[in-house]
């Protein structure tokens, strides 16, 4: 496992676990109870809170890579033919 492999590993995780949280605690103007500016989409979010979204999915995506990286290193997934090994 090289740096490059373990960044892309890394920036997957992110961006899968990013789409998960993304819809979390949204509230469009309607439900929030705000007056929509004009030429507002419906559907837009009145507050995505976006910066605690990022820094929520670095933490998750974090922890996973942790287990994928210790997984990988120590070899736990002993499994015979897995990987093209014996």
């Amino acid at each position: 496992m090289t740096w490059y492999n373990n960044l892309v590993a890394f920036m997957m995780i992110y961006m899968v676990i990013l789409f998960c949280v993304l819809p979390i605690g949204v509230k469009t103007a309607d439900e929030a109870g705000e007056e929509k500016l004009p030429g507002q989409a419906d559907s837009a979010p009145s507050n995505p809170r976006l910066g605690f979204k990022f820094l929520l999915c670095f933490g998750i995506s974090s922890v996973i890579f942790g287990i994928y990286y210790v997984v990988g290193t120590y070899d736990l997934l002993n499994v015979p033919g897995l990987l093209g090994r014996g």
